[in-house]
């Protein structure tokens, strides 16, 4: 089910064209989006995202903040009571490996098919939408509330991390600190490795989304072979052959918060996750072209 092609400016609309008819005009971008806003799962995502860092900064009430004296190595968790900035990183911390996969893989992987479950797609396609810009449509939209989810955590976690444990540097595990003018591009270049670094999870949502009805198989499934990748990572037989999973260079941003900042590994990370989002993404496109729609 395929939408008819436009004429050119100044030439007779083809047979079967409404007159001005513009594909590039159907499902705008604005219209998609006020869809997803108005979902109630949007508002769930960001509720347990935006309570996170509250939750932690309870935590850390409770049982009196962090204590490393124990160890002989300090981590970034010994510091999440030393700023607002600290507080901030350590949040991005404890949630970069999983919590963070789950929106990107809910707002990618939860488009096309919840369409499909709806038995409204095949409306879509018939309004007429073109199928490619359906896909654009429903990714850009994906994308930017998967980007939102990830700019809300740290917001949040700064704001609280300021309010429980002042305005300061970054006290780093290292030993130094970056200075509280510095901590702030540092920790928006280290949240935005995170979202690029998410980009094969989108990626394999998304594609997940175009080959099933199930918006839960979907997205599932995305959540799923992530976690997969984590555990492959974590088998150290592979040797080398790990630089080729996404989920080994999932905490590379740890480089952005280093006296000198470090740009090999988030490049190397980087490099990965656009690549396989890349090619998951055209797998999506492809198949979605050729595919029969009955719901």
């Amino acid at each position: 089910m395929t939408a008819p092609t436009t004429a050119p400016p100044g030439a007779a609309a083809p047979a079967g064209t409404a007159p001005g008819y513009r594909p590039g005009r159907t499902l705008p971008l604005r219209v998609e989006a006020l869809r997803q806003l108005k979902r109630r799962r949007t508002y769930v995502m960001a509720g347990l995202l935006a309570a996170l860092p509250f939750v932690l900064a309870l935590a850390f009430w409770i049982g009196g903040g962090p204590d490393g004296r124990g160890n002989n190595r300090i981590t970034l968790m010994d510091t999440a009571t030393a700023s607002g900035a600290n507080f901030a990183a350590t949040c991005l911390f404890v949630s970069a490996g999983f919590l963070l996969v789950v929106p990107v893989a809910l707002f990618c992987g939860d488009t096309v098919a919840s369409e499909a479950s709806w038995s409204s797609l095949r409306y879509l396609l018939a309004a007429p939408v073109p199928r490619a810009r359906l896909l654009w449509s429903k990714l850009a939209v994906g994308l930017a509330f998967s980007a939102a989810a990830m700019v809300l955590l740290p917001l949040v976690a700064l704001a609280v991390g300021t309010a429980a444990y002042g305005w300061g540097p970054l006290q780093l595990p290292t030993g130094g600190a970056l200075p509280a003018g510095d901590a702030v591009p540092r920790l928006a270049l280290a949240v935005g490795f995170v979202f690029v670094s998410q980009l094969v999870t989108a990626g394999l949502a998304f594609w997940l989304s175009t080959r099933t009805d199930a918006p839960l198989g979907a997205v599932g499934g995305a959540v799923g072979l992530t976690i997969i990748g984590n555990v492959l990572d974590a088998v150290t037989a592979l040797g080398d052959w790990r630089e080729f999973l996404p989920a080994h260079w999932q905490f590379a941003w740890a480089d952005a918060l280093q006296p000198q900042l470090e740009w090999g590994g988030m490049a190397k990370g980087a490099a990965v996750s656009v690549t396989y989002a890349l090619i998951l993404v055209a797998l999506a496109f492809r198949g979605f072209a050729r595919k029969d729609i009955v719901s």
